[in-house]
């Protein structure tokens, strides 16, 4: 068996900058109403014209720069995402293609939130039994997606993506340590974009709204998010067989600044382990954990050995925690 490294990784956000006066100027909120309750104080939004595979596409392209790796010995690209281009074919390919991975795989990953850890949890598994390569991009265009009826959200949501690129390592003691996933299925319902699918198809559509994310009870989404990446995160450090004390790195789904500190404090990680961009890049979903990993090396640099806790919890519900070592 070999271990696996994170040998680079990149990020994108648009460059629209979409502040929170805005926002709240649009609901009749008084000023302040949103970084209070969300730590936001700004976030990004795609361009006209700019697509989820376009912004997936920079993000890999940084990682892929950052080294004078080989585009051709990638085996495997995973892309999570919520917002694909179409809902047929999948966006992977078409990235895959434009980063000039001629010889990989692709395939998209729907895991809400919590997409990243699945994908990057397939990925570490693939590079171990295959010795190859594996590119994992997670970006959305949730700006796309938000209901600016629905204020539980529309205040959250922003467009971003964020890349790592994993590679078979000669220290067998580098990739994942430990990962638990999970899946509460009695919380479907708590955060939905209800036509679309095969339940509710286009054609039985009479309201625009229906193809547009509704949170329908937001201090039960905060509850049973915060519950959920608790329990993997203690859970994927069990089986490491590490306590939260030889976490150097907490990297949370940036859902919200409260739980993400919530989450911080009950697995007594100190503050200054936590990592975090959501106050000027929103929530975008499960590009958030990848794009704060790229985000922040530059003024806080990884060294390897150190070991970086990722948990999050999304849509459906779907979660897990992943315990990785550089």
């Amino acid at each position: 068996m070999t271990g696996v490294e994170i040998i680079s990784y990149g990020h994108y956000a648009p460059e629209r900058i979409v502040s929170n006066r805005e926002i709240e100027a649009r609901l009749g909120l008084e000023a302040g109403w949103i970084k209070r309750r969300t730590g936001i104080e700004e976030r990004r939004y795609a361009a006209d014209g700019e697509a989820l595979s376009d912004i997936a596409v920079k993000a890999g392209d940084m990682a892929l720069a950052r080294t004078g790796f080989s585009r051709g010995d990638v085996g495997l690209l995973l892309l999570a995402t919520s917002t694909p281009d179409h809902l047929l074919p999948p966006s992977s390919p078409l990235v895959a293609h434009r980063l000039g991975l001629a010889n990989a795989g692709a395939i998209d990953m729907a895991g809400a939130c919590a997409g990243f850890i699945y994908a990057l949890t397939l990925a570490d598994c693939f590079v171990r039994t295959q010795g190859t390569p594996v590119l994992v991009i997670a970006a959305n265009i949730l700006s796309r997606r938000i209901n600016e009826a629905d204020r539980a959200s529309c205040v959250l949501f922003a467009d971003a993506a964020g890349a790592v690129l994993l590679a078979p390592s000669a220290r067998a003691e580098a990739g994942i340590q430990g990962a638990h996933l999970a899946a509460k299925g009695e919380h479907y319902d708590l955060i939905t974009i209800p036509g679309g699918g095969s339940r509710k198809p286009f054609s039985k559509i009479r309201d625009p709204q229906d193809v547009l994310m509704v949170m329908n009870d937001g201090k039960a989404v905060y509850a049973a998010a915060v519950d959920m990446m608790t329990e993997c995160a203690e859970k994927a450090l069990a089986k490491a067989g590490m306590s939260t004390a030889e976490v150097d790195h907490l990297i949370p789904h940036q859902a919200n600044e409260r739980m993400m500190n919530t989450l911080a404090h009950q697995l007594h990680v100190p503050p200054e382990r936590l990592r975090s961009t959501i106050e000027n890049f929103g929530n975008s979903s499960a590009a958030t954990i990848p794009f704060t990993l790229s985000a922040t090396a530059a003024d806080r640099p990884y060294a390897a050995g150190e070991t970086i806790l990722m948990t999050a919890a999304g849509a459906g519900l779907t979660g897990g925690a992943a315990v990785f070592r550089l």
